[in-house]
């Protein structure tokens, strides 16, 4: 509900008047100025049963009955405490149902004028496209440098005809594609808002794809102004400062092949649109369930013969892009295999006989290289660097040790063996390693009996350690799972099991990033791994039962764009993932002992990953903006104008598939103003 009404008397003298947010009896104990005597010379708070006006000026006063003052402030003073088990009674039986706040100006320069900030169109547009008959996907590039004062996209539309199935906009820095907006044209073509991330200034890079398919058609098409051509148009709503405002720019230049070569893979993905998507909306950052299109699956003939495997722990690729299988042989993790101090129980068996670790070829599923024996009692994670070396977790030794691409000696071990310990030279069951290429520094998660992860040099010395993540909610790790790297990020994110969650975690400070939660990973996050997007394996939950599957996940909005399983048998335990470059996805499963594989639908030389998702509305397919959240935080700016914009009644597409009317408007759209020269 609206908690206050405002009341303007002159230009120097603001009164407002709210009802007291509750029938009950309540009690005020703090008083939190937001004013700056920049501004505001003084105010003062009243209480009373009956304001003056609630919709009118309050010419004649505060209060209709006697207004009791309780609050006076001046010259930035600071907030006020009452005292403990003190607090003015407000409410129901208090004789006090509204407040009334007096605010006297001493600078009233700031709310006279025009509006500091003029909003704009910048459009994208391509000229020159030509659809080919029967080919499966075109690009329409578009890119421009940037040239002109600081920009702050707020909003986001997109446009093509019937041809188009996703369009995508960004803004390029020093390398780094960062996403203003992403949808499928064939939706309702309002705005939306933008990435609220993305400022633009001289230097950047503008830059548009949108993903055409010529199946279906007899003949070339091309860019035009009719329903039987096509179009491709991202649109961004901008606000700049009024002194250097500008309404609208275009770039209408095709993107070089080289600088699209590394824009990110979501941009090459159609938005697979039903009918019943008709009245749907894309949100940003929300998800409410799986993707509407499926694009990983499973490749049933592979491995062509046996592996003969025990249950598989880990998956990691090598330099070669192999896959190299971690695996338990003839040992297995069950209830007897550590007491109550997590100390093993087993050792009589010996370490595993068998090839532990298995260099596969990832097309047809043969073994290329095998070590690892005698040198592991019960494997979990592994990693492999650039150089080919291998860096592992064995929870029975609680170690995490190092050795050469087809050796079967260790070269370095940190923790002692079979010794637990939550100090800087032991572990308690560690879980998984991850190396940083760059640094060489090496990233543990620990474990099953200690809720952390500690970062090492290249050489093994102990650097720094964090176990809580989010301070905001200092809900501490519950079985760290799983470490991924993100080279292109510096990041390094974290499956955390039993806390059914993936967190993210700046590599170099370990301080938090982000953190990934879906009510479809039921409560359980095994594994995750990154080429772009982030993919994941969630396992069984006996408290919040979902299917167990793999899931391919936006990093930026969060959003689960594809769920995956095989197609004949289920996951058991699947316990790690992996992906290749050309985007084949492994999954090991450590109950079945075996290892699926799975291919990306893949639409050209850069598609690796999957779609995005859409939120069905109830209703009209529309929102609002709020502007006045978008913009930043100026003193003395004025948002008056800028409190809401509705894009109810934006312009759609025709749907007449015999219309032949001229969509020129699409062209004309905010025309660029006429030289005064």
């Amino acid at each position: 509900m609206s908690l206050f009404s405002l009341i303007f008397q002159s230009d120097t003298y603001l009164c407002m008047a709210f009802p007291v947010p509750t029938r009950q009896d309540a009690y005020i104990v703090d008083f939190i100025p937001l004013a700056s005597m920049d501004t505001v010379h003084h105010m003062l708070l009243f209480g009373c049963q009956t304001p003056v006006s609630t919709n009118s000026f309050c010419v004649q006063g505060t209060c209709e009955d006697e207004a009791a003052i309780m609050y006076a402030w001046a010259r930035n003073a600071p907030p006020t405490k009452l005292p403990k088990d003190v607090g003015f009674k407000v409410g129901r039986s208090s004789g006090m149902s509204y407040f009334v706040l007096q605010i006297h100006y001493g600078d009233i320069s700031a709310f006279k004028g025009e509006q500091p900030f003029i909003a704009g169109i910048y459009l994208l547009m391509s000229v020159d496209t030509v659809i080919l008959p029967g080919q499966r996907v075109t690009d329409a590039d578009v890119a421009c440098d940037y040239t002109s004062y600081p920009i702050y996209p707020f909003a986001f539309r997109t446009h093509t005809h019937r041809l188009g199935k996703v369009v995508s906009g960004y803004r390029i820095r020093d390398g780094k594609w960062t996403l203003i907006g992403r949808q499928s044209p064939q939706l309702p073509q309002a705005f939306y808002p933008a990435n609220k991330q993305v400022t633009v200034k001289y230097g950047d890079t503008l830059a548009a794809r949108c993903v055409f398919t010529g199946e279906g058609k007899t003949s070339k098409t091309y860019i035009g102004g009719t329903s039987d051509d096509e179009m491709c148009n991202f649109y961004i709503m901008y606000y700049m400062e009024s002194r250097h405002a500008i309404p609208y720019m275009n770039c209408m230049e095709m993107g070089s092949e080289e600088l699209f070569q590394h824009i990110p893979p979501e941009a090459n993905v159609p938005i697979n649109v039903s009918p019943s998507h008709m009245n749907s909306v894309m949100h940003l950052g929300q998800s409410t369930g799986t993707a509407t299109s499926n694009i990983v699956h499973q490749v049933s003939a592979w491995p062509q013969s046996s592996l003969q495997l025990g249950q598989v722990s880990g998956l990691a690729l090598d330099s070669d892009s192999n896959l190299v299988i971690f695996h338990r042989g003839d040992h297995h993790w069950g209830a007897d295999s550590f007491n109550n101090q997590a100390r093993y129980q087993q050792r009589s068996l010996g370490p595993i006989q068998q090839s532990a670790i298995l260099v596969v070829d990832p097309s047809k599923g043969s073994i290329l290289k095998a070590s690892g024996r005698n040198m592991f009692f019960l494997p979990h994670g592994i990693t492999a660097d650039k150089e080919n070396n291998y860096w592992v977790t064995d929870v029975a030794l609680h170690q995490v040790s190092f050795s050469s691409d087809g050796k079967d000696k260790t070269l370095m071990a940190l923790g002692e063996a079979f010794i637990p310990g939550s100090d800087n030279n032991h572990f308690c069951q560690p879980t998984d390693v991850a190396v940083d290429t760059e640094s060489g520094n090496i990233f543990v998660s620990d474990g099953y009996c200690n809720a952390r992860i500690i970062k090492f040099s290249a050489d093994g010395k102990y650097l720094s350690e964090w176990g809580s993540s989010d301070r905001r909610r200092r809900i501490p790790f519950h079985i760290p799972h799983s470490l991924v790297l993100l080279p292109d990020k510096k990041e390094i994110c974290v499956a955390d099991r039993e806390n059914g969650r993936i967190q993210c975690f700046i590599a170099e400070t370990g301080e938090f990033v982000k953190e990934i939660k879906k009510d479809e990973f039921g409560g359980e996050v095994f594994a995750i791994s990154y080429n772009g997007l982030i993919f994941a394996v969630n396992g069984e939950s006996l408290s919040r039962p979902v299917p167990i599957r793999g899931f391919v996940i936006d990093y930026s909005t969060k959003d689960i764009l594809d769920t995956f399983s095989p197609n004949k048998k289920e996951f058991k335990m699947p316990h790690d993932i992996a992906e290749t470059r050309d985007g084949s996805v492994f999954v090991g499963d450590a109950s079945s002992k075996s290892v699926y594989k799975f291919t990306t639908e893949k639409l050209h030389h850069s598609v690796k990953k999957a779609g995005i998702e859409v939120q069905e509305l109830e209703g009209k397919a529309v929102g609002s903006l709020n502007l006045g959240n978008f913009f930043p935080s100026h003193k003395g700016y004025s948002r008056q104008g800028f409190d809401q914009l509705s894009t109810e009644g934006s312009d759609q597409e025709r749907n007449d598939e015999d219309s032949s009317d001229s969509e020129n408007e699409e062209y004309s759209a905010l025309p660029p103003p006429q030289s005064s020269s």
